[in-house]
């Protein structure tokens, strides 16, 4: 995919509608949704509420149909300009294929979310569209004590021009290599879990000439391994042009049990296709976190003395028209 061809949406700007959609898990009370829009309206946005924002169909914000109806119904809205997502959990690979992609591409506006969300990510970045990794609505992570979560955050979805490095807070270790290397290409990727859940479906990872980032939270290091190497056999890692690791939170060895650790479980599984991959990337299940685009160009460089990640093309198409 080339810059002239992506489907970019206009930056978001102060007074700007923004849609709240719940694609995926339910809120634990209706209080959560009522803190997302009170933080999206302290930071200059007009809040308009999916209809499943406050459902509960089990551990889902309301059906299969709804949830997607919510999604297509905002992106068909000109009058909204992006989409925040309320939270992950469960639940987006279940609507996948209910999805209107032609509308949706024929109305692109910024999509922001991570974790589950990574589903609809995946399924919109093979059409050429760019969407955002970062914080969601229930996500406290944006609140006024983590300035570095929300300068992220609204940079990478106000911002008209590339955002250049994707530094980790000054007072973090910064990240670092375990292949060295230099690599550019598309920057895709997202949630382990479920990039490993779509292979094999019409919605899996392009991994081919990009650039791959992967992160998750509560999985032992066995079952990183296990999702790993199901992309290694799948030739992923020989398929992208480099990895970029960010945070692992609470994937430890169970108490008392044998384990590999994480590292030796990225030295042995991803090393070996010998692409430019560095870890410890201050973004994911994580606060502070580090927000980003996905479908766009981006470098990796392993060959620093502080390797990190430069995104180098604009997400997105000019200035809001609000």
């Amino acid at each position: 995919m080339t810059p002239s061809n992506r489907i970019k949406p206009r930056a978001l700007a102060r007074g700007d509608l923004v849609g709240l959609v719940a694609p995926s898990g339910s809120v634990r009370d209706d209080a959560q949704v009522d803190s997302a829009i009170a933080m999206l309206q302290r930071f200059g946005f007009r809040v308009r509420e999916g209809n499943t924002c406050r459902s509960r169909y089990g551990y889902l914000a309301g059906s299969d149909e709804a949830r997607a109806a919510d999604i297509n119904a905002f992106f068909a809205d000109t009058a909204i300009a992006g989409i925040v997502c309320m939270k992950g959990g469960y639940g987006t690979p279940r609507i996948l294929d209910r999805l209107d992609y032609d509308a949706i591409t024929a109305n692109p506006k910024i999509f922001v979310g991570y974790s589950d969300i990574t589903g609809i990510h995946l399924a919109l970045n093979r059409l050429g569209m760019v969407t955002f990794h970062g914080p969601m609505g229930i996500s406290d992570v944006l609140l006024e004590d983590d300035q570095y979560s929300t300068t992220s955050w609204l940079a990478a979805l106000t911002s008209t021009v590339a955002l250049g490095r994707l530094a980790n807070p000054v007072d973090m270790p910064s990240p670092r290599t375990l292949v060295p290397g230099r690599a550019s290409g598309e920057l895709t990727g997202g949630n382990l879990s479920l990039v490993t859940a779509l292979a094999g479906t019409p919605y899996a990872l392009d991994a081919r000439g990009k650039i791959l980032f992967l992160e998750d939270i509560d999985e032992r290091p066995y079952r990183v391994d296990r999702m790993l190497t199901q992309l290694r056999l799948a030739g992923v890692f020989e398929d992208c042009a480099g990895v970029i690791l960010g945070n692992w939170n609470n994937c430890v060895p169970e108490e008392g049990k044998a384990s590999l650790s994480l590292e030796e479980v990225f030295i042995d599984v991803i090393a070996p296709a010998g692409k430019p991959l560095v870890m410890g990337f201050q973004a994911g299940h994580c606060s502070p976190t580090s927000s980003m685009p996905f479908g766009v160009q981006a470098v990796l460089d392993a060959d620093a003395s502080m390797p990190g990640l430069d995104i180098v093309e604009a997400a997105t198409s000019g200035p809001s028209k609000a």
